[in-house]
């Protein structure tokens, strides 16, 4: 397979890395390149959130990666890029030719059992909100390996 799969929300701490880790947990690594960013770079150079990375742990997945910011050039890297949000995808696709923004779909449209339109961002809110991201993400992380298998 050998793809390159790129998440994306705001700061890079709580969404994309709990993507990038959800994903990572089900997939053969040497199958998949996988990495996160953010469309602003608030935060780079800083590692999740805790309270993401307790969530996640306790689930058995480990966050490990840095915040960054999206660049341009994620564009011809990466083979399929998944935002969060409607912003995200706003942003993202900015910076985006024609052949470029197909590379690029919202996360929750490969969720099958939980509909949702979007990942809301848990940053401001209590652990349930934690909780809800890492659950809408196991739905679609799961519905996107599906549909990368066929």
């Amino acid at each position: 397979m050998n793809q390159k799969i790129l998440f994306v929300c705001l700061g890079n701490i709580c969404r994309s890395p709990a993507a990038e880790g959800v994903f990572s947990s089900m997939v053969e690594q040497k199958d998949f390149f996988i990495d996160s960013a953010g469309t602003s770079g608030f935060h780079s150079g800083d590692k999740a959130d805790f309270r993401m990375i307790e969530h996640a742990k306790k689930r058995g997945i480990e966050l490990t990666s840095k915040s960054r910011k999206f660049e341009p050039e994620d564009l011809e890297l990466f083979d399929h890029i998944l935002v969060m949000d409607d912003k995200n995808l706003r942003d993202v696709l900015k910076m985006a030719n024609a052949k470029q923004s197909k590379k690029v779909r919202k996360i929750t449209d490969y969720c099958t059992r939980l509909k949702y339109d979007h990942v809301p961002d848990p940053y401001y809110g209590g652990a349930q909100g934690f909780d809800l991201v890492l659950d809408i993400l196991d739905d679609a992380c799961q519905g996107l390996l599906k549909s990368l298998k066929q």
